[in-house]
């Protein structure tokens, strides 16, 4: 049986019950986390008995997710991703423990797939029928990908803009595709509306508690693959706010039940062309909306929906915000693929550029234990990597002409 026992308010704090399927606060419109009988799991969710888990995906988490039915689980490898010593990248920075988190190791090569394969199980758990959801791409595609293991084909809205790669996946595992002619907070609008009218399960990041739950997995990973040392700081690419809340409150989870006994700072990474939550972190703590422009198509976002959230989980963790350039972001995934042999999307290199920035400005102490998130690979944007990566080398197919550019060169 599921630990579940509410659903509470991250704005007024109300309580509601964990019965069917409530997206967001009838006292005041405010999204909604999952609360768990930490003291019960506490009893069950030890280090010796994880040490005994034969299942290296995110469900050997079971007893810390909101679920009761097991047959709804994908057949298809979700988390456990890799988590990389990135010796050469931290030793361009001084730093002595650099770890890369490479999520784009997931099956649809995003972050995502922790959200959906929890919201997707929870959809089937709760008798729905069709699933919808909005997104520039990684959570449409990610949706669309573990619902096809099922058999199931969802409904997606995504902004015409979306890249290209990003709509064939969608294409290919068979959804039913609407692009949008607008920005990602219209598609967003429009899924709602059309989820509410039609009585459909809404995905959607922020609106839907359950993606947190999925999400905060990947701190349950780093702590036990680091053999259970909490990392001192750990930089998220932010976009709606929704995966820097979710790794929070995965840390949280991690102390509440005694499995660790602190948890770390936290940085919320974002372009300067898609600032709403660093600019909140670093003000006055309100949300505002921003006109996104970022090339990172993944945290292109005008207002966060969960930017409350995101705005809190840096705050308490004692963390910080920083925004990087959009050129920064480019140069950072040509870093990650020479420095540690990991392509990265635009978003999944931000916290790459946000650990630069950082440790140039000497904001990270050199004996820090950092873990910074890849949350997709640089396959979903190929256009965007181009622009960074160099052009090959027209050659006609003759040895002379070869080697006479190998002289031109003096290679």
């Amino acid at each position: 049986m599921s630990q579940v026992t509410g659903l509470s308010c991250v704005s007024c704090g109300k309580v509601h019950p964990p019965e069917g399927m409530t997206y967001v606060c009838a006292a005041c419109g405010g999204n909604l986390d999952v609360v768990y009988d930490y003291a019960t799991i506490s009893r069950k969710l030890t280090r010796a008995a994880l040490a005994a888990e034969d299942d290296f995906s995110a469900w050997r988490y079971w007893d810390l997710l909101p679920l009761e039915d097991r047959s709804h689980i994908m057949p298809l490898q979700i988390g456990w991703t890799p988590l990389y010593r990135a010796e050469r990248l931290g030793r361009s920075l001084g730093l002595k423990k650099v770890f890369l988190k490479d999520d784009g190791r997931n099956p649809s090569a995003s972050f995502k797939d922790r959200a959906s394969s929890v919201a997707i199980a929870k959809a089937l758990e709760l008798g729905f029928k069709v699933i919808a959801g909005a997104s520039t791409g990684n959570a449409a595609s990610s949706t669309a990908n573990l619902s096809a293991s099922l058999g199931l084909s969802p409904t997606i809205f995504v902004p015409e803009a979306a890249p290209k790669a990003k709509i064939a996946q969608l294409l290919v595992f068979g959804a039913r595709v609407f692009a949008v002619r607008g920005t990602y907070d219209e598609a967003f609008d429009l899924c709602t509306k059309a989820c509410a009218e039609y009585g459909w399960y809404n995905r959607n990041t922020g609106l839907n508690p359950y993606t947190r739950e999925g999400k905060k997995t990947v701190s349950f990973e780093i702590c036990e693959q680091l053999g259970w040392e909490v990392p001192d700081t750990v930089l998220v690419p932010v976009g709606d706010g929704n995966i820097i809340s979710g790794v929070w409150k995965g840390f949280q989870d991690l102390l509440r039940v005694g499995l660790t006994d602190r948890t770390p700072r936290l940085i919320a990474v974002q372009s300067e062309k898609s600032s709403a939550i660093v600019d909140a972190v670093n003000g006055d703590g309100r949300i505002r909306p921003v006109s996104a422009t970022t090339v990172a198509d993944s945290i292109s976002v005008d207002l966060p929906r969960d930017g409350e959230a995101g705005v809190r989980a840096v705050r308490e963790s004692g963390g910080s915000g920083v925004l990087v350039s959009d050129e920064d972001i480019l140069r950072a995934i040509v870093t990650l693929a020479r420095g540690a042999g990991v392509f990265a999307e635009p978003a999944g290199a931000t916290a790459w550029a946000g650990l630069e920035k950082l440790a140039r400005a000497g904001k990270i102490s050199p004996d820090e234990t950092v873990v910074f998130l890849v949350t997709g690979n640089g396959l979903k944007d190929v256009a965007s990597a181009m622009k960074v990566a160099g052009a090959p080398i027209p050659m006609d197919p003759d040895l002379d002409a070869f080697k006479s550019y190998l002289d031109r060169q003096g290679a």
